[in-house]
C-alpha cells in the first residue's frame, strides 16, 4: 500500500471533478446554434473575446511544461535546460503580433480551420498541404504526452498507481485520460475556455503564495541561489561533467541558450494548437491585445522556474513509487513537504488541470488537423460540415490514445525532451505557412522539399542524442552546429538548411518557369477585419450565410 496523503488527495479529487463537471457544462455556454461543426466543435464559434482568449491562449501555452517540465530542468541540470524559456517566451510575442493578425484575417475570409488549410488554399498543392497536416499532427503527440506526465507526476506524489502490474501501476493516470477524453468530445474547445479560468486562479494563488512563503523556509534567496551554484557545480557520477549550469558560461553555453530561446519562440505558434486557440477570437484586433498583455504570464513563468532551484535548497528528494528518482516530481513533492496538507492538495490540482486544459485544446487541434487535411482532402471531398465534426471528435479520442503511448514508452527522466521534439519538427513548417502570408515568392516544390530536408536532418539529429545517464535515444535537443561547431537547438539549424534548400529550389523552378499552383488569396483577405462583409460569420449548411462570405472548404 502507498503512502497517501489523503487530505490533499481529497482536494485534488474535489477539485478534479469540479473540472470535470464544467467541462461537461461547457457545451451549453454562450449556447450554440447547434456542436455539428467544426466552426462549433472546434472553434468555440469563433466569437471568443479579448479576456476568454487571454485565458485559452494562457491555458493553452502554459502548460504541465510550465508547471513541471521547466522547473525540472532547473532543478536536474541548471539554467540553461530550464531557464531559456523565459526569454523566449517574450520573444514569442512580438513575433505573433507581426504576422498572427493576418492568418486570422484570411482564416476567416475563406474558412479555413487550420494552418494546412491556408497552405492548400495558397498553393493548391495537395503534397505541400499533407506534409504540414502530418507534422502538426506528429508534433503535437509528444506536447500531449508532456501534459499526461505532468498529471501523472502530481498522481504519484499522491501515492496513486505503482505496482508491477502495468494497467495497475497506470491506471489513474488512464481514468484522468477518460475524463479528459469525455468532455473534450462532449463539449470541443468550450471545454477547455471555460476551465482555464479555474485553472489561472489556482495557479496564480498557488505561485503568489509558493514564492513569498518559500523563501522564508529555506534561508531566502542568497541560500537558494547558493545552494543552486553548488549543486550545479558537483560533477556528475555518470559524465564526469558539472551537473549542469547555474549561470551559462562559455561560448558552447551561450549558443545553446540563445537558439534553444529564439527557435522554441518561433516554433510555439505553429502548432495546431496555438493557432486554433487565435482563430476562436472574434477580431484580429483581439489577437493583437492578447500579444500585449500575455506576457504577464512571462513573469509566473520566472517565478515558476525558480521553484526548481528553491527545491534544491529545501532538500526536496523526488522519488517515484518504483523508488528510483525522478525530477519531474519535484514541484509536487516540493509542496507536499513544506505546506499544510490541504494547500498541498490545492497546489497538485492547480498543476493537473493546467494540464488538463492544453491537452483538450492540443487533442481538438490535431483532430482539426486530420479532419480537414486528410479525411475530407483524400478521403471524403463532399463531406458535410456534421461529418467533418463527427470524424474530428472521434479523432480527438484516437489522438489521445497516440499521445498516451508516447508517455508510456518514452523516456521520462527529462521530459522538457517532449516539447523539445515537438519544437524540432513543427519550426519546419514556418517557411510555407508565415513566409507565404507575406509572399508567394517561395515555390511550393521548394517549400515542400526544404520541409523534408529539415525534418529528416532533424529527426535523426535528435535521434542520436543519448542520454548519458539512461542510454536512451531522443535524450536531449541540442548538437553541434555544422560549420560553426557550437551546440546549438537542433530546431533552429535545421530550420536554417530547410529554408535554404527552399530557397535554392525556388530559384531553380523559377529560372524553369515551373507552375506555382493557384492561390486562392488575394491581397484584401490578409487585412479583412470582424464586421467586413467579407469575413464569414455563420456556418453554411446551418445558418445563413452573409452575402458574399466564401465557401468553406
Amino acid at each position: 500500500m502507498n503512502d497517501i496523503n489523503g487530505v490533499a488527495l481529497t482536494i485534488l479529487i474535489l477539485l478534479f471533478a469540479l473540472v470535470t463537471v464544467m467541462g461537461f457544462y461547457a457545451a451549453r455556454w454562450r449556447r450554440p446554434h447547434s456542436m455539428e461543426s467544426l466552426d462549433e466543435w472546434g472553434l468555440g464559434g469563433r466569437k471568443f473575446g479579448t479576456w476568454v482568449t487571454w485565458f485559452l491562449l494562457g491555458g493553452d501555452l502554459y502548460t504541465a511544461y510550465t508547471f513541471v517540465a521547466v522547473p525540472a530542468a532547473m532543478f536536474a541540470t541548471g539554467a540553461v535546460a530550464g531557464f531559456f524559456a523565459v526569454p523566449y517566451t517574450i520573444v514569442l510575442y512580438p513575433i505573433i503580433f507581426v504576422f498572427m493578425a493576418r492568418l486570422w484575417s484570411v482564416s476567416h475570409r475563406h474558412g479555413y480551420v487550420t494552418p494546412a488549410d491556408f497552405v492548400r488554399g495558397r498553393y493548391s498543392s495537395r503534397g505541400l498541404t499533407l506534409a504540414i497536416a502530418i507534422t502538426g499532427f506528429l508534433a503535437t503527440m509528444p506536447y500531449i504526452a508532456l501534459q499526461l506526465v505532468g498529471i501523472q507526476a502530481v498522481l504519484e506524489v499522491a501515492g496513486l498507481g505503482g505496482g508491477s502490474n502495468w494497467v495497475a501501476k497506470d491506471a489513474p493516470l488512464f481514468i484522468a485520460f477518460a475524463l479528459l477524453a469525455a468532455y473534450t468530445y462532449s463539449s470541443g474547445l468550450r471545454a477547455p475556455a471555460v476551465i482555464a479560468f479555474v485553472k489561472d486562479a489556482l495557479i496564480y494563488l498557488v505561485i503568489i503564495v509558493a514564492i513569498i512563503y518559500l523563501p522564508s523556509k529555506v534561508g531566502g534567496w542568497e541560500a537558494i541561489f547558493g545552494a543552486a551554484e553548488e549543486k550545479m557545480a558537483t560533477p556528475n557520477p555518470a559524465t564526469g561533467a558539472p551537473t549542469g549550469s547555474f549561470i551559462p558560461t562559455g561560448i558552447d553555453a551561450h549558443w545553446a541558450y540563445a537558439t534553444l530561446a529564439l527557435g522554441s519562440a518561433l516554433a510555439l505558434f505553429m502548432y495546431p494548437h496555438s493557432i486554433t486557440a487565435t482563430l476562436s477570437s472574434q477580431s484580429r484586433n483581439t489577437i493583437r491585445r492578447n500579444a500585449s498583455i500575455l506576457p504577464a504570464y512571462s513573469f509566473i513563468l520566472g517565478l515558476l522556474a525558480l521553484l526548481g532551484w528553491v527545491a534544491i535548497a529545501a532538500g526536496t528528494q523526488p522519488v517515484g513509487l518504483d523508488g528510483e528518482p525522478n525530477a519531474q516530481l519535484v514541484i509536487p513533492q516540493l509542496f507536499e513537504d513544506m505546506f499544510p496538507s490541504w494547500f498541498a492538495g490545492v497546489a497538485w490540482a492547480a498543476i493537473a488541470i493546467g494540464a488538463l486544459v492544453p491537452a483538450a485544446i492540443m487533442s481538438i487541434a490535431a483532430a482539426n488537423t486530420f479532419t480537414r487535411n486528410v479525411y475530407k482532402e483524400f478521403v471524403r471531398p463532399d463531406a458535410t460540415p456534421k461529418q467533418e465534426a463527427k470524424v474530428s471528435k472521434l479523432a480527438s479520442l484516437v489522438v489521445k490514445v497516440f499521445a498516451l503511448a508516447f508517455v508510456l514508452t518514452l523516456d521520462k527522466q527529462n521530459a522538457i525532451n517532449f516539447q523539445l521534439l515537438g519544437g524540432i519538427w513543427i519550426l519546419q513548417t514556418l517557411p510555407a505557412i508565415v513566409f507565404s502570408l507575406y509572399t508567394k515568392w517561395f515555390h511550393r516544390w521548394g517549400l515542400l522539399l526544404g520541409w523534408a530536408v529539415g525534418m529528416v536532418y532533424g529527426t535523426i539529429s535528435a535521434y542520436q542524442v543519448v542520454n548519458p545517464v539512461t542510454g536512451a535515444h531522443f535524450g536531449g535537443s541540442l548538437d553541434p552546429i555544422p560549420i560553426i561547431g557550437h551546440l546549438g537547438y537542433i530546431a533552429l539549424t535545421a530550420f536554417v538548411i530547410n529554408v535554404g534548400v527552399a530557397a535554392v529550389v525556388t530559384l531553380a523552378l523559377r529560372a524553369g518557369k515551373v507552375s506555382n499552383g493557384t492561390d486562392e488569396t488575394i491581397a484584401g483577405d490578409y487585412f479583412a477585419d470582424a464586421g467586413d462583409p467579407r469575413v464569414m460569420k455563420t456556418l453554411p449548411g446551418l445558418d445563413e450565410s452573409v452575402e458574399g462570405v466564401s465557401d468553406s472548404r
